[in-house]
């Protein structure tokens, strides 16, 4: 039976220090039974004044977790709290596996899953309770950052009117205070034109996204991930690094459905899974508590 186990070490959290007073920048389900748990957690990540440089060219070395969270997302956080974010409320942006059944819903399902992880996960998952199990018009099969601004994708569904995007339906009817973006393979031309405009708007909004990176290396020049790590950098946002995670696994922890054989390996598999749903978790864990000072 697969275990996991935390594979860097962080400094411990350090005392949240006074943010600038103006910014610099512009800024139900079945789901799949895991069958490893982890009981332990890394340490959160440190709020810092200056963030050190980080190279997207070299975004393979960066850590896993966030280790270091800009001071000013603090202020977007409080900006957006002002604006009737919910604090206890987050969403994701994603396709077929940022879905529940896939990704976050075991941790609303499952309770002795939940029990065996560290007090402190337990503690997140409390505050967030809500936001794991659900469907939403921006974690479906397929989504790419343009179908996030397209106002035809959410076909109606879940709330949503015709005349707003998704990301726009989510922020409406979730108002949430943190939003996952792990946005899969695809073949989007304007992939960064696209994600840049999605993250404008969640900071206007009060909204600090987390980015995160992928298993797999489908579109074959690792474009999306290079991004990812480019608009991270750009603006100072916190990267959760998942291709480090599973870089010791057989095949990347990835394989190719029977039934999708054209796709090549780009689903995870069940050791994989797991580890995507904990970093996942610990990832929002050291964002959350860096900027709440929770």
């Amino acid at each position: 039976m697969p275990t996991v186990a935390p594979t860097q070490t962080f400094p411990s959290l350090a005392s949240v220090l006074v943010i600038p007073t103006e910014t610099p920048k512009p800024k139900k389900f079945s789901p799949i039974t895991p069958e490893a748990t982890a009981t332990a957690t890394r340490p959160t990540s440190t709020i810092v004044p200056r963030l050190p440089e980080r190279d997207p060219a070299k975004w393979k070395t960066w850590p896993v977790i966030p280790d270091v969270i800009d001071p000013t997302l603090q202020e977007v956080y409080q900006r957006g709290l002002a604006l009737r974010n919910d604090p206890h409320a987050f969403s994701i942006f994603g396709d077929c596996q940022a879905r529940p059944g896939e990704f976050f819903g075991v941790f609303e399902t499952d309770l002795e899953l939940v029990a065996s992880l560290s007090p402190e996960l337990q503690e997140l998952i409390k505050n967030f309770e809500g936001s794991f199990n659900r469907e939403s018009p921006t974690a479906q099969d397929g989504t790419t950052p343009g179908s996030l601004l397209w106002n035809q994708w959410h076909r109606g569904e879940y709330g949503c009117k015709f005349s707003e995007t998704p990301v726009g339906c989510e922020l409406r009817i979730h108002r949430p205070s943190f939003v996952l973006i792990q946005i899969g393979t695809h073949f989007e031309s304007r992939n960064t034109e696209y994600l840049r405009k999605v993250i404008l708007q969640l900071l206007d909004a009060g909204v600090i996204p987390i980015l995160a990176t992928k298993a797999d290396n489908r579109e074959k020049d690792e474009r999306i991930n290079r991004d990812m790590a480019m608009l991270a950098s750009e603006y100072d946002l916190p990267l959760w690094n998942f291709w480090a995670e599973v870089s010791d696994l057989p095949g990347r922890g990835l394989y190719t459905r029977d039934d999708r054989p054209l796709q090549g390996p780009i689903y995870l598999t069940q050791e994989a899974a797991v580890r995507h749903r904990l970093t996942g978790l610990e990832a929002l864990n050291v964002v959350w508590r860096a900027i709440t000072g929770e």
